[in-house]
């Protein structure tokens, strides 16, 4: 472990002096336990900032970040209370360290507006005492532009693993692939339909899984089909109109009007200022994993443990690959019985019926959504065979996936 914390600090001294002298942009080294290595920040703000990480659970995301072997680009996660950071890795030594850039809000947040997206989570006297602090410092907490943010996320990671990716990279699908919309005359309209049905539902819903809806979506249309003599106005309006269908579906989700519309209209101040169109694209990205995590934090069952809610959301976040009781165990450090004991006390539900559950539930907006064949459908969320899926589909929802795609349909 000396080893690789004396790597993690020596990454780290390099990676701080790509950084301008008084630009708030820190940068941060946990090993992959979730123990601390070191941080560029100044002392008198770490304790607040690392508290802030792992009470928001930026560490349970940088950790599952880490443990993806499969992932080789940043990852821009947030938080309830619009917090975001990036996160890196090593290209070698086995993903052992993971480099967390930030946080920052793109957007300078009021003291009425951390409070009400924190209430949820004040359910301590120490997490009580830390957003008291938080308030109190609320001047001095990091405020950067998502384009300035992003541009040094980017060459953070490139200098860590020797890549050479553009800003991009941080919008880009699971797949890695660049997105590119059909040219609009092309567009399937009634697809388009589907699939922005599908990424409403799954901000009511807090569906933290999104990644790959979200791609498709923006693969079938390019926005608003306004013409006009400015690229970038247009690009705005249609960002401007998902902003504002995005922030309503929150609130049918749960958020609260005051957070919801406060929320929205910081975005949509944040593209008026824009004047570049990457930019544009990762607001937009951002804003719609924003509104997504703070559903999602305000519909996860309060009375659920921490290690219960960090297994579902490792549920949901791994829909695509088989998930074993003995992985959650370990990322709770449970022996299997006693994790599979409490999850059934605190759910109602075994750990595989909740996972059958889930992936049934994706497997829904998936035909709703898209022209994915059963037998697709049901390899992309990892069941041993078409006929276990169809039994596990009918078991749940009632219907056959073919009798479910149909009746959506004629709706």
């Amino acid at each position: 472990m000396e080893e690789g914390i004396t790597r993690g600090e020596q990454n780290l001294l390099l990676l701080q002096s790509l950084i301008p002298e008084g630009e708030k942009v820190y940068v941060w080294c946990f090993d992959r336990t979730g123990r601390f290595v070191a941080a560029s920040c100044p002392e008198e703000d770490r304790v607040l900032l690392e508290d802030a990480f792992r009470i928001l659970g930026g560490l349970e995301q940088a950790l599952a970040y880490a443990a993806d072997t499969g992932s080789s680009r940043p990852k821009l996660i947030g938080s309830p209370i619009g917090m975001q950071w990036a996160l890196s890795c090593e290209a070698e030594r086995g993903r052992h360290l993971v480099f967390v850039t930030g946080p920052v809000f793109y957007t300078a947040p009021t003291e009425n507006q951390l409070r009400s997206a924190l209430s949820p989570v004040l359910q301590s006297r120490e997490n009580a005492v830390w957003a008291a602090e938080l308030y109190r410092r609320l001047p001095s907490l990091p405020v950067l532009p998502f384009a300035i943010f992003a541009r040094y996320v980017v060459m953070i990671h490139n200098t860590l693993t020797g890549q050479q990716l553009g800003l991009d990279a941080l919008s880009a699908g699971a797949s890695g692939e660049s997105v590119q919309a059909d040219p609009a005359g092309e567009r399937n309209r009634e697809k388009v339909w589907l699939a922005e049905r599908a990424m409403l539902q799954m901000v009511r819903n807090g569906d933290i899984n999104y990644q790959n809806a979200f791609q498709g979506s923006i693969r079938l249309s390019p926005g608003v089909p306004v013409q006009g003599q400015d690229p970038l106005r247009q690009m705005k309006t249609s960002i401007v109109v998902f902003t504002t269908l995005v922030s309503r579906a929150a609130m049918e989700g749960g958020l609260s009007p005051e957070i919801a519309y406060s929320l929205g209209d910081s975005y949509i101040q944040a593209v008026e200022n824009c004047r570049d169109s990457g930019e544009l694209s990762a607001i937009a990205a951002a804003m719609y994993h924003d509104f997504i995590y703070r559903v999602h934090h305000l519909r996860s069952n309060p009375n659920y443990s921490h290690a219960i809610r960090k297994c579902c959301d490792y549920i949901e976040l791994s829909l695509d690959r088989k998930i074993r009781t003995a992985d959650l165990a370990a990322l709770v450090g449970y022996t299997e019985y006693y994790l599979t004991e409490k999850f059934k006390k605190e759910t109602g539900q075994s750990v595989s019926s909740y996972i059958r559950y889930a992936k049934v539930e994706r497997a829904k907006v998936l035909l709703e959504s898209t022209d994915l064949s059963v037998k697709e459908i049901a390899e992309q969320l990892a069941f041993n065979t078409v006929n276990y899926f169809i039994l596990s589909f009918r078991d749940i929802a009632g219907y056959t996936p073919a009798q479910y795609r149909k009746r959506f349909k004629q709706n």
